[in-house]
């Protein structure tokens, strides 16, 4: 491998940093709320099942609010 010096960094616009600065803190978020639950599964241990939401559920759940917030083609 040779030692050749890395290319000069290009400077992002304006807008676009503060698009990957957004999704930098929205993925560190999400990745706190995750190792949230796995700390509660840990310290709890996993929930009965008989009180939980079905995932089939869950998922018709959240497709209707999709179809809800998409516009009505006519």
């Amino acid at each position: 491998m040779s030692e050749q010096p890395a290319p000069a960094a290009r400077q992002l616009e304006p807008a676009a940093a503060d698009a990957v600065r957004a999704y930098a803190a929205k993925t560190r978020a999400d990745a706190d709320r995750f190792a949230a639950v796995l700390e509660d599964i840990a310290t709890n241990g996993l929930p009965d099942p008989e009180q939980c939401t079905p995932w089939e559920d869950l998922r018709e759940a959240h497709l209707a609010r999709l179809a809800a917030q998409r516009p009505a083609v006519a």
